[in-house]
């Protein structure tokens, strides 16, 4: 029996079945935990989110950003943007099922020492005040989704104030869950770096080296960041190896800490379109 950890598959169905079969995973012992963005950008999403969805018993996933843009745009929000490729979820003729699923999954995991969030964990949150600020967005998104995805976008605040409240307080504790990398040297989210750790500007800085982080005290798993590729220090592990950008999909066996990947086949090739996310 063995549980793994799978990077960001965003629609790269045949690297997501190529390392399946590396790792020999069975259904009926094994399990996965899947770092989110499911879907968009890559060619099969809506396969892809099929067959999480039938093996949703073993394959464990939280919601990454173009996971909840999938869902905007089913509930009427958001631009589908020229290089999404989730329409076919959107015209499927289990598009309801598929959605509803969705919508159903968590921001946040936990299992013994390790927790399981897309792009990172605010660093003043410890990780059981994460856990209870995640379901605080979750139960919104569950029972009122039209109300979430009408408030949901936009990149402010960017500071965290306890006394954050309502719509401002759930789009702030999504953006952290969901597209937080890098934040600044005064305590604020940056959403303009992509970039690797070499070349972070001076007066930003990663997420999990920020001074008097509180979320220590478990190995925090994401993905989201490409750039940074694979991970393993500060108690926190990145497994987004850029499948989706001609680099690998990734798992990580939370038993050994052994690494298995398999490199991709998707590389992207949009004319002027560059290495974002």
């Amino acid at each position: 029996m063995a549980q793994y950890v799978i990077g960001d598959i965003q629609g790269c169905l045949a690297e997501f079945q190529n390392l399946l079969t590396i790792l020999d995973f069975n259904p009926g012992t094994d399990t996965l935990w899947l770092t989110g963005d499911l879907v968009n950008r890559g060619p099969q999403s809506l396969a892809t989110l099929r067959l999480i969805k039938q093996h949703d018993g073993c394959m464990q996933t939280i919601l990454g950003n173009h996971d909840l843009h999938l869902l905007a745009l089913h509930y009427g929000y958001g631009k589908l943007k020229r290089a999404d490729t989730i329409s076919d979820i959107l015209n499927a003729p289990d598009r309801k099922e598929l959605i509803d699923w969705l919508c159903q999954q968590p921001l946040y995991r936990q299992q013994k020492d390790y927790v399981l969030v897309h792009a990172g964990i605010w660093p003043e949150w410890t990780c059981a005040q994460a856990q209870l600020l995640a379901q605080e967005v979750e139960t919104v998104l569950q029972h009122k989704p039209t109300h979430f995805f009408a408030h949901m976008y936009g990149n402010q605040p960017v500071r965290w104030n306890k006394h954050l409240s309502g719509d401002e307080r759930l789009r702030f504790i999504t953006n952290c869950f969901t597209r937080m990398r890098a934040i600044t040297d005064y305590d604020a989210l940056d959403f303009d770096y992509k970039g690797t750790l070499d070349d972070m500007p001076a007066h930003c800085l990663p997420w999990f080296k920020a001074p008097n982080r509180r979320n220590i005290d478990k190995t925090i798993l994401f993905g989201h960041w490409s750039a940074l590729g694979l991970y393993e220090a500060d108690n926190v592990v990145c497994v987004d190896t850029g499948a989706l950008w001609g680099g690998s999909l990734t798992a990580f066996n939370l038993g050994d800490r052994s690494v298995v990947q398999t490199p991709s086949e998707t590389k992207l090739k949009f004319e002027n379109f560059t290495h974002k996310k």
